[in-house]
């Protein structure tokens, strides 16, 4: 019996380390590496960008009147965002409830910042302010990910 268990123990231990080989560590890509992409993209969509110092794009559309947006606010937004092939992986119509804006990706978090209720606004967010290396909504987002979003704040509290 002891030796059916060292041997199970064995194999088991020899499948791990082959899954683990398998692998590719998940390796984030520079907002450098991605600069002249979300330069091209700007300039194929005659879209005329700001550069936030974290290496965010962003272009107000409309500030809005209402109440400013600040990393503390929760929110009521309407959105789509697309993959740089236009592919739209995501959006809300009609806003519903309110989220913290804390809880956004790091792309939003800096670019509502700059709205107030009523604003609208573009972003082109380099992977590594949002979802990096890793995979996201349900696989339709690739790692490593520069997005672009359309964002309308209908509400802040």
């Amino acid at each position: 019996m002891k030796k059916i268990l060292s041997l199970l123990a064995l194999v088991s231990i020899l499948l791990l380390q082959g899954c683990l080989k398998d692998k590719t560590p998940c390796i984030n890509k520079t907002v450098a590496s991605e600069e002249a992409t979300m330069q091209a993209y700007a300039n194929t969509h005659n879209i005329t960008y700001i550069r936030h110092p974290s290496g965010l794009y962003y272009q107000v559309i409309s500030q809005g009147t209402g109440n400013p947006v600040n990393i503390n606010s929760r929110v009521s937004v309407t959105y789509t965002g697309k993959l740089l092939d236009d592919t739209v992986f995501d959006q809300a119509t009609s806003p519903t409830q309110f989220y913290p804006v804390t809880g956004f990706i790091t792309g939003w978090q800096i670019g509502l910042t700059f709205l107030n209720k009523g604003g609208t606004i573009r972003l082109l967010i380099p992977s590594s302010l949002a979802y990096g290396c890793t995979d996201a909504g349900g696989g339709s987002i690739p790692g490593n990910s520069i997005l672009y979003f359309d964002v309308t704040v209908s509400d802040v509290q």
